[in-house]
């Protein structure tokens, strides 16, 4: 049977979890290589400081202690039986709509493994979301990925709303823009500390966009690209080579500019 390789960044015990392994176990022999604790955040961080340590949890179930990404390093790279045909990575608790994927765990374990030439997909579910639900989605989005394929260097983010979902919808990106501050507060000895605390978001056009599809009540499947390179800013600062060169080259004479 094909091997399939399950992560995330809620930890391996996660209920999220349990129910993608059960989703898609009959579309082959399932592995999970999980955190053996919560990543929330960690987004696409590699452990190269110290070694990792892997922990048999059950058959065909391993906890690390590392980051998602590390997880599927190993998996894909390391102890599975053979190459995984797919990463999936969820069900997480809670979105990852619009930038949080540059923040997110759960997405970056989608997109190690998309660097390392696995079709993946990363499944969230809006909080109090159906878990059992939002599997079942997953499992349908990977019969077609196993089935068609992704386009090269892209991967499938997919997220689920709370309520029953009307259907599914093609989406791009949206964006939001937090309302975050850092507080201070003292410790007994009078020393400060920090805490990142987010806000409210505040979000940018919905029409197309993740978000739109998720509060009009639909799961949304975002393609995504591992080429970051924004073409059309490319395209208008060409102008600025030339200057520049010319910059760096009355420095390195030592001429002003």
């Amino acid at each position: 049977m094909p091997v399939l390789l399950l992560t995330n960044d809620d930890g391996v015990h996660a209920t999220g979890l349990r129910a993608l392994a059960d989703a898609l176990d009959e579309l082959g022999e399932v592995y999970v290589v999980a955190p053996e604790r919560e990543q929330s955040a960690s987004s696409h961080a590699l452990t190269l400081h110290r070694p990792l340590r892997v922990a048999r949890v059950r058959e065909r179930w391993f906890a690390v202690n590392g980051t998602p990404s590390d997880c599927v390093n190993l998996g894909v790279l390391g102890f599975l039986p053979a190459r995984p045909v797919l990463v999936a990575s969820g069900v997480n608790h809670g979105s990852n709509l619009g930038d949080d994927v540059t923040y997110s765990g759960t997405v970056a374990a989608a997109m190690e493994g998309t660097l390392l030439g696995v079709p993946s997909i990363a499944v969230s579910l809006v909080d109090g979301g159906d878990v059992a639900e939002a599997a079942r989605i997953a499992r349908l989005i990977a019969t077609r990925v196993l089935v068609a394929g992704l386009p090269r260097k892209t991967l499938l983010n997919v997220n689920v709303p709370a309520a029953p979902p009307r259907g599914i919808r093609l989406t791009r990106l949206g964006h939001r823009m937090y309302t975050g501050k850092v507080v201070e507060q003292l410790d007994p000895r009078g020393r400060a500390y920090y805490w990142i605390a987010g806000g409210e978001p505040e979000w940018g056009a919905l029409e197309g966009t993740d978000m739109g599809a998720v509060h009009e009540g639909y799961a949304a499947v975002t393609p995504l690209h591992l080429d970051l390179t924004d073409d059309r800013a490319l395209a208008e600062m060409a102008a600025w080579s030339p200057a520049l060169n010319a910059q760096y080259r009355r420095l390195r004479t030592g001429k002003k500019s």
